[in-house]
Order: C-alpha cells, then structure tokens, then sequence
C-alpha cells in the first residue's frame, strides 16, 4: 500500500514554528496549488486548492529558516487526518500533508503580467492550433512497433 503526496505550489504565510516540551520542533505552512481548465463553453478557468502542510524536527527547522510567503516549494509527503475536540467539545477535524522532503523552486511566485502561467496544467498560452497530419512514407503498415519486450506501446498499463 502507498499513501504518497506530491505538490508543486506556493506558500500561502511564513511556516508558522512550535518548539515542544520535549524538544521537538513543528512548522505548519499552507501551500496552494493552481489547476487551469476549459469549461464546458470553452472558457479557461483556474481552480486554487489549499493544502495544509506539517513537517518536523531538523526539517522544521530548516522551513524556519529558508521559507517564506509566496515562495515556490515542492513537497514530498503522506497524507494524514487528524481529529480533535474545541474548546467548546465539537469534534473537529483536519487533513494534512505531513512533509518528508521539500525544496525551494526556483522563480517563486510567478510574475502575473508574464502572461505565463509558470506551472505544470495547461493555460489559455499553451493552446497550440491544429497541424495537418504529416504522411510517413517509412512505414505504410500504420501499425504501432513492438518494443524489444513484444508489447505495443498502447498496452502499457498506465
């Protein structure tokens, strides 16, 4: 079984640290991350999701001392839920990522008037037109080659 997160976005505030009574450092920090899609009328639209972000110990430490609002990070960790009772005995609760790994990506939070839109989904720039289809002459049988292991590329499961 796996419980696996990865996530490219931006930080939303400065890690927020605690230090415990036992010594143990904690930062939380949310990240957001950007989908951009068409609409069923062909109109692009971008969906921001939030994500709530633990990490601990040396790690911690370093989010404290390397991360701030609106820098880009990519993160690595396993997804977790948590519940607990306010103060006035609700039963909430929270899912969280809790971090094994980040880094620091470069460029940060991506400059609006660019006009690009600096992630890893399409954008309205990323639209390209449609080419006329290009006729090969090496190969007349228009079958898919077999790989060395005598599977077609299109039987793949994934």
């Amino acid at each position: 079984m796996v419980n696996r997160v990865i996530l490219i976005g931006n930080l939303g505030r400065d890690p927020e640290i605690r230090r415990l009574e036992n010594g143990a450092v904690v930062a939380k920090f949310p990240i957001a991350t950007n989908e951009n899609y068409k609409d069923k009328s062909g109109e692009w639209q971008s969906q921001t999701e939030w994500h709530d972000i633990v990490v601990w110990r040396t790690l911690a430490e370093r989010a404290e001392s390397t991360l701030k609002k609106g820098m880009g990070v990519y993160v690595e960790g396993k997804l977790t839920h948590r519940s607990w009772q306010d103060q006035d005995g609700n039963t909430r609760y929270t899912t969280e990522v809790v971090g094994s790994y980040f880094r620091i990506i470069s460029g940060g939070r991506r400059d609006e008037s660019s006009g690009s839109s600096g992630g890893y989904f399409p954008s309205p720039e990323d639209e390209v037109s449609p080419s006329p289809q290009k006729s090969s002459s090496n190969d007349s049988s228009g079958s898919v080659p077999e790989e060395s292991g005598g599977a077609a590329d299109d039987d793949l499961p994934f």
